[in-house]
């Protein structure tokens, strides 16, 4: 969908959810897929037959668009009989619960924003499921029309969460359904403004004096033990965060150095956009760093260092909702750092533009944890706050009130219209105010909208030409500021709102000239990021080529390869003019981008039309590499069976042409394949034969590869020389400077490690895998070490730690879903044996990740998982559910690890009497009875937790209560309850819980 697709004007939304999904998931399993694809079905056919758009679709939500109310309720009372009618599978119950509100929303790139969108989210999420609920706004057009199948129906006043004023909702009650319904799910009501303070008053800043103190608060207390703080301050847009940051900055800038960056709201965000004017501030190695295109991991050290060369500093980075993927990573480094410096930094962001799998939100839940962390959130202004801003205007300040909903923003940008006339919107505020400028300065604005978030004095001459003479109006009149960057709007909303009044001839012609302008700056090398922003937008296609993939490489030179990859979306869409050849190559590099950034999708879609490329091309040779790629890519997200497909596809088409390093590589990849089947044989067979045809080719890259594939499968079979294979392959790849060599051994060795319990060797690579791979910004392959060290940590009873290892896997998505599993299973084990609530849903997780793809190395661990909590909830036929197919599965392959752990968890259960031919020792022994040799083995080892179940199962006391003892010490409060329970059955007093 298009935004040019979405109605616009006055709007009715109705939002919708499923009540209680994640329920549902736990119940249905595998079915839940097909019940999910059903409801969306049902939602968007019932949407589009009344006129509806889709905007958004989340999970089980989604976002409807619709020009006219009626047509909003009449698609809620189709779509509500439909589920209603629909035969749901056994113990589904789906529910959806819906929210219609009709509001005049803004409409960007993005979609809609404006609080129209925010106040039906919140609508819909009091109700319940099966209810539809229906705002005043929209009540008060539905009405007076004639709904066929509904009634309204009046439930009164209540507060919803995140808005200052009772909230008026109907009902509409559908003929035929259940109308009879709790009461709305209200927010308690707000506590009452204690004192004034984001709107001015007298230069006072209305309702913001405790925030002020806190972090003056938080200042004092970092001059007194120069151990720094990090703090959030979030707040919706226009709310008046900046204003409160700026107004702190101003009032401490003689007790602090003040360091401050601001990231841009351009189409592709510039790399380390905020840290460059910081870095231009400080001077010093910091700037060097920056100026050199220095990698996340190098800025953040500079940072740190420029940080602690001050008494006391305040560093503020402002709407960190816009930065992009390298400036990220800056962040989350120095914030899980900061209380080694003598600063405050603090992040502004508005935190109504998150969505759920927004980059920042995920760098946010791995700080908010911790010690040197806290939270200011910024909320809009009350009425009070409201009626003394409108008093000296002579405004109706209700009304004011009800149409910006307390936004500072909003409140100032429709007062300063004036003339006793209130704006229906902020556009018609903002622009209301731009019709009092005279014709030059109305031009000036209007250049200064096209070039965000600043534009240079002489950018703007050449935008405007004689026009810039009237940027003193411009200043004084409060549309625009002057700062050390150059000039810009007050806030962003005002910027937008004149872009998008600009006609598109006028806007076509102003990006030209910013165009033309840019490629020439007088001083310093040209922004290739702007320079491609522009280019775009004056839909110059030559020009978008020349500096988009410029831009892209750059990019991701400093880490920031997800706005690589838009850069290269950028130039893909002006494309046709390029030789098959040349886009084939920008395909390529687009699709490594996305597979970077976890966007398999898009990165095999990109893979595919290279594949067409060379066809087209008749080059066989780079069809069939491009194949290859494509299986590797498959097989991250789980898609293993069409990534085994993908990969003999290109073993064909090149197996055509004489041996070249393509066909080394693909055996390669074809080795990779069955080692990660558990497949010995196959991988050692194709591993040769990679090896042998790459030191006929002198292909290093191929035979680090073979070498790796071999050496990790046979140290996993316990064939001798395996380990000195697998270390040989990263000997050389560091020698050949192989990112992807030396990341593949690193994984290997202490993936082995980790799947042997042979801790000595991942404790080897470990740490100094991590060290080398963050080092060189590579975090994919970081990832999987550090899901492997949450696991050893796990297995090694350090549990807290675990989850902290855990966490960092989770809190930033990868392609692959392997480093997810292990990170899910980890959550869900230590919240099993600590007796937490919710320990299920990160095991649905993994097991939701790993079924599809039919591998041993992935199922085994979350089937052992699912299997250990059903046993620790007395569940036998839980425990055999769990096991089944994977035990099946372990048995055929003959892996002696995951035959032992699932045989041990069916032999607690009742299921198995004596271990199975292969089991790994430790269980093997236990299983036999030998608990003594087990729990020896198991400390030998260094698994504390599994050492104390092999004591529980011996006949003496005092055994028995050492195995207490350790689960204690452990925190299994769930192993313990059963250990305990045993004691007192065996008629053991003063038995402790």
């Amino acid at each position: 969908m298009r935004t040019t697709d979405l109605p616009t004007g006055t709007v009715t939304f109705v939002f919708t959810d499923i009540e209680g999904s994640t329920q549902l998931l736990k119940r249905l399993g595998k079915r839940y897929g097909k019940v999910m694809a059903e409801h969306r079905k049902i939602l968007r056919t019932a949407a589009r037959a009344h006129g509806g758009e889709e905007v958004d679709n989340q999970g089980d939500s989604f976002l409807f668009a619709f020009p006219r109310a009626e047509e909003a309720a009449a698609a809620a009372i189709d779509g509500q009989h439909a589920l209603a009618a629909q035969k749901w599978p056994t113990g589904s119950s789906l529910r959806v619960r819906m929210g219609i509100h009709t509001a005049e929303p803004t409409v960007s790139d993005e979609g809609y924003y404006g609080l129209g969108v925010h106040r039906a989210a919140r609508i819909m999420a009091a109700a319940h499921g099966g209810q539809v609920l229906v705002s005043l706004a929209a009540s008060s057009v539905l009405e007076d029309a004639e709904l066929q199948g509904g009634t309204l129906h009046d439930l009164g006043e209540h507060w919803l969460k995140d808005l200052d004023r009772p909230e008026r909702i109907y009902q509409l009650n559908v003929a035929g359904l259940k109308s009879a319904f709790p009461p709305p799910r209200a927010a308690q009501r707000p506590a009452p403004p204690g004192e004034p303070a984001t709107g001015e008053v007298a230069d006072e800043l209305l309702e913001r004096s405790d925030h002020m103190s806190k972090l003056a608060d938080s200042l004092a207390a970092i001059a007194g033990t120069a151990r720094g703080q990090l703090v959030l301050v979030s707040g919706e847009a226009g709310v008046g965060k900046t204003a409160l940051l700026r107004r702190f900055c101003d009032e401490h800038g003689g007790s602090a150095r003040i360091l401050w960056g601001a990231c841009d709201p351009l189409f592709t965000p510039r790399p380390l956009g905020p840290l460059l004017d910081v870095a231009e501030a400080s001077g010093g190695e910091l700037a060097d760093v920056v100026q050199e295109g220095g990698n996340p991991h190098a800025v953040a050290s500079a940072l740190m260092h420029e940080l602690g060369s001050r008494a006391t500093t305040v560093l503020v980075l402002d709407d960190v909702q816009w930065a992009d993927e390298a400036t990220l990573d800056v962040v989350g480094l120095v914030g899980r750092r900061v209380d080694g410096v003598p600063a405050l930094v603090v992040l502004g962001y508005r935190d109504d533009e998150l969505d759920r799998a927004h980059p920042l939100r995920m760098v946010l839940g791995a700080l908010a944890t911790g010690p040197a962390v806290s939270r200011l959130e910024i909320a809009p202004l009350s009425r009070d706050a409201v009626v003394k801003l409108a008093e000296p205007h002579g405004v109706d300040a209700d009304e004011l009130f009800g149409t910006t909903a307390g936004n500072p923003f909003f409140v100032t940008e429709a007062l300063a219209a004036g003339e006793g006339e209130l704006p229906r919107t902020v556009r018609d505020a903002v622009l209301s105010r731009s019709a009092r400028l005279s014709p030059p300065a109305a031009a000036l604005v209007d250049a200064v909208a096209i070039a965000p978030p600043s534009v240079e004095l002489w950018l703007l001459e050449a935008l405007a030409g004689d026009a810039v003479d009237q940027l003193d109006e411009c200043l004084t009149s409060g549309m625009l500021t002057h700062g050390p960057s150059g000039v810009a709007f007050r806030h962003e909303l005002a910027r937008r709102a004149v872009e998008e009044s600009l006609s598109p001839n006028r806007r076509l012609l102003l990006h030209q000239k910013a165009l033309e302008a840019l490629t020439d700056p007088p001083t310093g090398a040209p922004d290739l990021e702007r320079l491609s922003h522009h280019a775009d937008a004056a839909q110059d296609g030559p020009a978008v080529l020349r500096f988009a993939p410029a831009a892209a490489a750059r990019a991701a030179a400093v880490g920031a390869h997800r706005e690589a990859a838009e850069q290269y979306a950028r130039a893909l869409q002006y494309a046709d003019s390029l030789t098959l050849l040349e886009r084939a190559e920008l395909l390529a590099h687009r699709s490594h981008e996305c597979y970077l950034t976890d966007q398999p999708d898009e990165a095999m879609d990109a893979l595919r039309r290279a594949v067409e490329c060379h066809r087209e091309l008749g080059d066989t040779r780079k069809e069939g590499d491009s194949l290859r790629r494509l299986g590797n890519i498959l097989w991250c997200p789980g898609r293993t069976a069409e990534a085994r497909e993908t990969a003999q596809e290109a073993l064909t088409v090149l197996e055509q042409l004489p041996p070249g390093r393509e066909l080394a590589m693909t055996y390669a990849t074809m080795a990779s394949l069955h080692k990660d089947r558990d497949d010995s044989d196959g991988a050692v067979e194709w591993g040769t034969r990679a090896f042998e045809l790459a030191e006929r080719l002198d292909d290093t890259e191929t035979l680090i590869h073979a070498l790796n594939t071999i050496g990790t499968t046979e140290l996993l079979a316990g064939t001798p020389g395996g380990l000195e294979k697998l270390e040989r392959s990263l000997e050389l790849g560091k020698r050949a400077d192989s990112a992807e060599g030396v990341g593949r051994a690193f994984i290997h060795l202490v993936w082995a490690g980790t799947r042997l319990r042979s801790y000595e060797l991942a404790d080897r690579y470990l740490d100094q895998g991590l060290a080398h791979l963050t080092e060189r910004g590579l975090d994919l392959w970081r990832l999987y070490l550090l899901a492997f060290r949450a696991r050893i940590e796990l297995d090694r009873g350090r549990w807290s730690e675990a989850v902290d290892s855990a966490g960092l896997v989770l809190q930033k998505r990868c392609i692959s879903t392997f480093p997810r599993i292990v990170a899910f299973v980890v959550l869900g084990l230590v919240r099993a044996r600590r007796g937490e609530p919710d320990a299920q849903s990160p095991l649905d997780d993994a097991l939701a990740l790993a079924t599809p793809t039919q591998e041993l190395p992935r199922i085994a661990p979350v089937a052992a998982a699912r299997a250990e909590v059903a046993w620790l909830a007395g569940d036998r036929e839980g425990v055999r559910v769990a096991t089944e197919d994977a035990f099946r599965l372990a048995l055929r392959q003959g892996v002696a690890w995951p035959i032992g752990e699932l045989a041990y968890w069916r032999w607690r259960a009742g299921l198995e009497s004596e271990a199975p031919s292969g089991a790994a020792e430790p269980y093997a022994v236990q299983i036999a009875g030998d608990w003594a040799r087990a729990a020896e083995l198991w400390t030998e080892i260094g698994c504390p937790y599994e050492a104390a179940l092999a004591l529980a199962d011996a006949d003496d006391e005092g055994a028995i209560r050492r195995a207490l003892d350790e689960l204690q010490l452990l925190g299994a409060q769930a192993a313990a309850e059963i250990v305990a329970r045993r004691l007192r059955e065996r008629g053991a007093r003063e038995v402790a819980t």
